[in-house]
């Protein structure tokens, strides 16, 4: 490897085609170079991408890199400080203010425990896509309606109302709405969960906006709490659970050792996880002078680290650009890592252990129903990577 400083003169918004799981070339390319390099953010501003494992693990658990909104120096205006709850962009202890009360809600026992429930409503579309018969997109009728379901019960929405916040929430994640439209989207999704809040005040139930409400936090926290957990509880793993479908088509002899051995769930989930890093990026600015990888990042500097290059790394993973479900001691950072490592990650796994080997199972002779390349996928500007749609087929039972 050449360890020369590498420029990129921005994010590519392209994959190359016929590789639709990789990484961009570009990207690529510069881990190959080494695992920083210099880069302008979209705005012009100057900074630098982070695509080795080793130093974006090390920046996701070093305080002195700061996740505020309002410190991101990536265009030429202020921007303003995230909204109250939505905690994915503070730092401590405006952080942890938000995210404690709900460390204990999203644990492994207690998610352990839904695995049952993601069965049942995993069987349920299995049963009405059967019903249906082929072809279908495997989007619509299996990988959204799983994790929305799932929060829909967890956070006490109602059923009826899943569509409409499903709608918005894909508006305002999948990177091609336009500027107005996406405002529209946001707001729509606010003031819904700001009714929904509303509603857990005068009425609690047995979910975890009801037991929030009892704590201190006011309306507007619990709002920005609210939209946090169903954007990411929904688009993420709906993401993960088509795309990881694509992904296992398209290797077939992996789809076939998780079909022929469904004890290698726990582990094809695990790889699947680091080989699509379908939340493909963060940024970091640097709240002081800081050492990294043999360069100087000034205060003040935001650096984007890209968690699809880092989770490719080859000094981390042998063979990394191959889909391994056998694959031992992953250790990836697809949930990222430090005191903002994804909250639903439990979650998550349960979902996708619960639903991949039981759609293969129930389907046998499931394939795609387009050719590869016409799988319509989302653009790599989406802030989760995925498919906008999976047409899939299979053989009827008796034909």
């Amino acid at each position: 490897m050449t360890e020369s400083l590498h420029t990129v003169a921005t994010l590519p918004t392209t994959r190359q085609p016929g590789c639709p799981f990789d990484p961009p070339k570009e990207l690529i390319e510069a881990r190959r170079h080494g695992p920083i390099s210099r880069f302008t953010h979209p705005g012009g501003k100057p900074g630098w991408l982070i695509t080795g494992y080793d130093l974006v693990r090390s920046v996701l658990a070093d305080p002195r890199f700061s996740s505020r909104k309002d410190l991101l120096n990536v265009v030429d205006f202020e921007l303003p400080p995230a909204p109250p709850g939505e905690f994915l962009l503070m730092d401590e202890p405006q952080h942890g203010r938000y995210r404690k009360p709900l460390v204990g809600k999203f644990t492994v026992r207690r998610m352990r425990l839904l695995t049952e429930r993601v069965e049942q409503i995993t069987a349920a579309c299995l049963d009405a896509m059967e019903k249906a018969g082929p072809p279908t997109d495997l989007v619509g009728s299996f990988a959204r309606p799983i994790p929305a379901i799932i929060i829909c019960e967890l956070l006490g929405v109602p059923y009826d109302d899943r569509d409409s916040f499903q709608e918005q929430i894909e508006k305002f994640m999948n990177g091609e709405t336009s500027d107005e439209d996406l405002i529209e989207a946001y707001t729509a999704t606010q003031d819904y969960v700001a009714q929904l809040v509303a509603a857990k005040r005068a009425h609690p139930t047995d979910d975890v906006l009801s037991e929030l409400v009892d704590s201190d936090l006011s309306d507007e926290e619990l709002q920005g709490i609210g939209l946090i957990l169903l954007a990411a509880g929904l688009d993420t793993t709906a993401n993960m659970l088509s795309l990881g479908t694509f992904a296992l088509l398209r290797n077939p002899a992996q789809l076939a050792a998780l079909r022929a051995d469904p004890a290698l769930a726990d582990r094809a989930v695990e790889e699947l996880l680091r080989y699509l890093s379908v939340a493909k990026s963060f940024m970091r600015t640097a709240l002081e002078d800081v050492e990294l990888g043999g360069q100087i990042i000034e205060a003040g500097t935001t650096v984007v680290l890209s968690y699809h290059t880092a989770n490719r790394d080859p000094e981390r993973f042998a063979d990394p650009h191959t889909l391994d479900i056998t694959r031992q001691g992953v250790g990836h950072l697809a949930f990222g890592h430090g005191i903002h490592q994804c909250l639903g990650q439990q979650l998550a796994r349960v979902e996708l252990r619960a639903a991949l080997p039981a759609l293969i199972e129930r389907f046998p002779t499931l394939r795609l129903a387009v050719p590869a390349e016409e799988v319509d996928l989302r653009p790599e500007t989406a802030d989760i990577y995925g498919v906008k749609s999976l047409p899939v087929t299979w053989d009827k039972a008796g034909s």
